[in-house]
């Protein structure tokens, strides 16, 4: 038997070997068993089977390129040129949608007050489904996961001071949800704003990327996304409205086909088609509404990561975004951590004094030690996988949703802006009270995603 050790297997595209050389470049593969093995130098296998999938369209090539190009315009310090022209025709259009909603309530009342008695019968429907078409424009959450000032001193405490240093208003509600992800907007008639922190996100951040997380968020009072003013929002509120009226619900043949004439059955498939064709029609505007105002959202995210950087310093600016690669390994843990839990031995409590006098079996770990074992997991994530969801994020131009640049040209953008000293900074002391006021959300959202 030799007792030199024998070379790694040849890797190849039906069974890649960690550690064995690239079948396309000969370098070594990465050789971390707990993740996927791929070439950092040729990114061979970066995604399994990916040789086979079929290129961008042109219409997604030319988005990419739109893409590009306004990255490169935020990077020298400018602003897009057609922005402006978008969010005009964008307001023009708009405006047509609200006509079209006042219109129809005017139509409504105008049959109801000087109609006939027919004309009342459809004054009435008309009114209803003006009602039912009205622009949603939201409600401050009542549910659970909302915070009051009174019961978070501390973290209103520091949402506020961010909150001061972008020059945006404090917040009117705080709401802890169990999504990776982190979001501000405007509801009601009265534009009431709401801060919904992500608990799974919050909890993978230090103090930092935090208060960037924040910085970003209230950014987006002041960054001129205009996606979100009254007039644009509840617009495209009202679209999507009509979209969801006018989508046939099924495409199937109509019920009890041997008790409906075929007048009916006739009228039914005709009715079907109209709307199908209205809902055509209607979904090409909200695609129309989406092209039009996309540059100018993606500049105010931009921006507002440039105020995250203000707020925080770039390093946790940058920190935090890197965190936004990371769902799948958040996913990966939580999974992963469940299924040991459920393979958890339960012994029941014997009735037999001898069995009540043994020593008792280890209790399992209480659900908010799932926060603890989820960063642990992250922190041992190494920079070669970090590198691959980087380049992963490059290639398929990823983002957060279809509103956000691709997350890997936000990190670039905030690497350009260099380091700088945080304007809000959180004590030790801070940090604890914060902690301990989100406690019960964090047992809960632990508890949630353990029973899965």
């Amino acid at each position: 038997m030799s007792t030199y050790p024998e070379p790694p297997a040849a890797a190849s595209a039906d069974r890649p070997v960690h550690g064995s050389p690239c079948p396309r470049c000969a370098v070594p593969l990465t050789d971390d068993p707990r993740f996927l093995v791929w070439c950092p130098a040729c990114d061979w296998n970066l995604v399994p089977g990916e040789d086979a999938a079929p290129g961008p369209t042109r219409r997604e090539r030319a988005a990419a390129a739109r893409t590009d190009r306004l990255y490169e315009e935020q990077a020298a310090g400018g602003h897009s040129p057609t922005a402006r022209r978008d969010w005009l025709l964008a307001s023009a259009a708009a405006g047509v949608i609200h006509l079209v909603t006042v219109g129809t309530f005017a139509l409504a009342l105008w049959l109801l007050i000087t109609g006939t008695v027919v004309q009342r019968c459809v004054g009435a429907v008309v009114l209803v489904i003006a009602v039912t078409l009205r622009p949603r424009l939201g409600r401050l959450p009542k549910d659970v996961g909302v915070l009051d000032r009174a019961g978070a001193p501390a973290l209103y405490g520091l949402a506020d001071r961010v909150a001061a240093e972008v020059g945006a208003r404090p917040v009117d509600v705080i709401q802890v949800t169990d999504e990776f992800n982190a979001s501000y907007g405007l509801v009601g008639l009265r534009r009431r704003s709401v801060l919904r922190i992500g608990l799974p996100l919050w909890e993978v951040l230090d103090d930092r990327e935090r208060t960037a997380l924040l910085g970003h968020e209230f950014g987006h009072r002041v960054n001129g996304d205009r996606r979100r003013s009254f007039w644009l929002y509840s617009a495209v509120s009202a679209l999507w409205a009509w979209y969801d009226m006018a989508r046939p619900g099924h495409d199937g043949p109509v019920a009890g086909r041997d008790e409906v004439s075929m007048l009916v059955r006739l009228g039914a498939v005709f009715g079907r088609l109209v709307l199908r064709g209205v809902a055509w029609v209607l979904y090409q505007g909200l695609v129309l509404f989406d092209r039009l105002t996309s540059r100018a959202g993606q500049q105010a995210e931009y921006h507002s990561d440039v105020l995250a950087g203000r707020v925080a310093g770039g390093e946790a600016a940058r920190g935090m975004l890197a965190a936004l690669l990371l769902p799948g390994s958040v996913d990966t843990a939580i999974h992963r951590i469940r299924a040991e839990e459920r393979g958890r031995p339960r012994i029941g409590r014997s009735r037999s004094r001898r069995t009540e006098e043994a020593p008792a079996p280890p209790a399992p770990p209480a659900p908010d030690l799932l926060w603890e074992r989820v960063r642990e997991h992250l922190a041992s994530v190494p920079a070669v996988e970090r590198e691959r969801l980087l380049r992963l994020s490059a290639r398929d131009r990823s983002a957060v949703d279809g509103s956000h640049p691709p997350t890997h040209l936000r990190i670039a953008l905030a690497a350009r802006a260099g380091d700088g000293d945080a304007a809000v900074t959180v004590t030790a002391a801070e940090s604890a009270s914060i902690t301990a006021e989100l406690a019960p959300h964090r047992a809960r959202i632990a508890a949630e995603l353990l029973a899965g």
